[in-house]
């Protein structure tokens, strides 16, 4: 991690545990069997988990594989945030939050290709798997607690439809995971 960003961490501390569940209960609230907000709440804990298989592997090769299926993850759910519920953001008047949603997801694409130039056994890439970690952390923690709950709350039934389906159909299609 930077100097910069260890400053910056130091003076906005990340979110407590406690704040974090609060906001995934009040997304879980929210979602419907199906639509779009469960589906990402299911992506987000299957990339928390993937971080922590990052973090276990104990081996060069291992930790190397559990990245590649770390950032696949990351890149199938930012592609399908990005193109489906961002825009949704938009149109529901949050045009501030997609476009802070897109520069996040932005600079973690980037981190996550300047991990793959650190010594996988190295206490600079545990650092900066946790920087990462970290900013993804925030990340979900915004889209939780009020971004994704205000657009399932304002939106229209079509619109959230629409949303639903193409958030489906762009992880889907990065994840080839099409029938």
């Amino acid at each position: 991690m930077s100097i910069i960003d260890k400053a910056i961490a130091a003076i906005t501390p990340p979110e407590s545990e406690e704040a974090r569940a609060k906001a995934r209960a009040k997304a879980e609230k929210a979602a419907q069997p199906g639509d779009w907000l469960s589906q990402i709440l299911t992506h987000h804990r299957e990339i928390e988990a993937q971080f922590a298989a990052v973090k276990a592997a104990n081996d060069p090769a291992s930790r190397r594989a559990e990245q590649k299926k770390l950032g696949l993850l990351l890149t199938a759910h930012s592609i399908a945030e990005e193109a489906a519920v961002y825009p949704a953001l938009a149109a529901d008047h949050q045009v501030g939050h997609a476009e802070l949603a897109y520069q996040e997801q932005s600079a973690a694409k980037m981190e996550m290709g300047l991990l793959e130039r650190v010594d996988p056994m190295s206490q600079d890439y545990m650092d900066k798997l946790e920087h990462i970690e970290g900013a993804v952390a925030h990340h979900v923690y915004s889209e939780e607690g009020t971004w994704f709950t205000k657009l399932a709350e304002s939106a229209s039934s079509e619109e959230l439809a629409l949303v639903t389906a193409r958030y489906s159909e762009e992880y889907a299609r990065y994840m080839d995971t099409r029938p």
